[in-house]
């Protein structure tokens, strides 16, 4: 009987144990789930109406404090065309470090243009400069590769952001490249051979960046910290990341950071802000355009003012045909009120820019997506000044040239498994 009485005990205790482990897996999976699938923040779901123009000192203060660092004057950016211009120059600051290399990224994939820059940032170690590196998880795919020990052989300080983190569905897609605190570059390059060229072919990238000089660089820096406080649990500080930093022009520039633990919604917030304030014209350039349904509503309603609406994303040559074709989805309302749309068409197209009234100008790694105003650590750059625009412009004007305009009979003619698939795919609208 007392055996027969261990023996129950016994299945008694392995039957509570099961029970047990079946719980915290059932409740890890839960706490995945919603941490990466289900939003918890409020978002602005109320129109955005302004009796101010993005020229008006109040956008300048009202964005100012809405997004967090203010406008800081006496700043100097000049824009970079595609892998050909941008990698050059990026690789020419590395080399010029004389005390700190800061670096932010998301795509780092191997080949010849990731062993430039691997060895660019060993280089600048060996010689004395301090080197802190800070990369995505899932845009990598030689952390384990030569790349990375190339640069940790030479003492380069070597972060992953989220590569083992309940967050695995929020990825810093920010792209920070600062050199001695006081020149950076932000844009959205992947540093990769997908993007070394002149984009004007169907595997290769068509991209800007931005080299900035003056005092904004330190939000850039400030924008850096942030994340790799988060990773490396350690503060760098002092005139070799922070130092004072002389005005080069007369442009007022702002860098503001967007993150889903901050539950700010910057990124969209400007993004409303700004169309809403358009008084002339809008032009959009974004590699991956799934507006929500607040950003249509108020395109829309700007349109409604006359305000001239342009709009550039990728054609057929594009990573993600299934983003694409929920996008272009999302069309209906913003083509019917007269929003002119055009498909990029010798490469890929990831610009993420936006000009409005020819004198605010919004770019960096910001795509118009929930992945990026709702998930991902973004940073962009704004910048007020009406040269700086004009030039910008002409930019938009050259992409444009090399896009075609979808008109509305087009739209309407797609493919019925393209609607099908589009319409299926704004289920998964979230996480896109």
């Amino acid at each position: 009987m007392r055996s027969a009485s261990r023996h129950t005990k016994g299945k008694e205790r392995s039957s509570s144990g099961s029970h047990l482990t079946t719980a915290l897996v059932s409740g890890l999976a839960a706490t995945v789930l919603a941490r990466n699938f289900f939003e918890s923040e409020k978002k602005v779901t109320h129109a955005i109406v302004t009796d101010y123009g993005v020229e008006s000192p109040v956008f300048r203060r009202t964005i100012s404090h809405m997004l967090g660092p203010p406008f800081v004057d006496g700043n100097d950016v000049r824009i970079l065309n595609d892998g050909a211009e941008i990698f050059p120059a990026m690789l020419h600051a590395i080399s010029q470090a004389k005390h700190s290399v800061t670096f932010e990224n998301f795509v780092f994939t191997s080949g010849r243009v990731t062993r430039q820059f691997a060895g660019a940032f060993a280089e600048r170690s060996l010689a004395g400069v301090k080197v802190h590196v800070l990369q995505d998880a899932m845009g990598c795919n030689c952390i384990h590769g030569e790349e990375f020990r190339v640069m940790k052989k030479a003492g380069v300080e070597v972060e992953v952001f989220r590569y083992f983190n309940l967050r695995f569905n929020e990825r810093t897609h920010r792209k920070l490249l600062i050199i001695d605190g006081k020149s950076g570059f932000i844009g959205g390059v992947g540093i990769s051979d997908d993007w070394d060229g002149h984009g004007d072919r169907p595997n290769i990238w068509r991209d800007t960046q931005y080299h900035v000089e003056g005092p904004v660089v330190a939000q850039m820096q400030q924008a850096f910290m942030d994340n790799w406080i988060q990773t490396r649990a350690c503060v760098l500080h002092g005139d070799h990341y922070f130092p004072h930093i002389e005005k080069k022009n007369g442009m007022n520039c702002q860098v503001f950071k967007s993150s889903s633990s901050e539950g700010a919604d910057s990124a969209r917030l400007l993004f409303l802000f700004a169309i809403a304030a358009a008084r002339r014209t809008i032009r959009i350039a974004n590699a991956y355009f799934i507006p929500d349904d607040l950003t249509v509503q108020t395109l829309v309603e700007a349109r409604a003012r006359n305000v001239d609406v342009e709009i550039i994303v990728p054609g057929e040559h594009t990573d993600r045909q299934l983003v694409r074709k929920v996008g272009r989805a999302r069309w209906k309302r913003m083509i019917e009120a007269g929003i002119k749309f055009y498909e990029f068409q010798p490469a890929r197209f990831h610009p993420k820019y936006m000009i409005v009234d020819e004198y605010l100008s919004c770019v960096g790694s910001c795509n118009l997506d929930n992945r990026s105003l709702r998930l991902n650590e973004e940073a962009n750059l704004n910048i007020l000044d009406r040269d700086f625009a004009a030039e910008h412009v002409d930019i938009f004007e050259r992409d444009k040239a090399r896009s075609r305009r979808v008109a509305l009979q087009e739209w309407r003619s797609r493919p019925l498994g393209e609607k099908v698939v589009g319409l299926l795919g704004c289920v998964l609208r979230s996480q896109l």
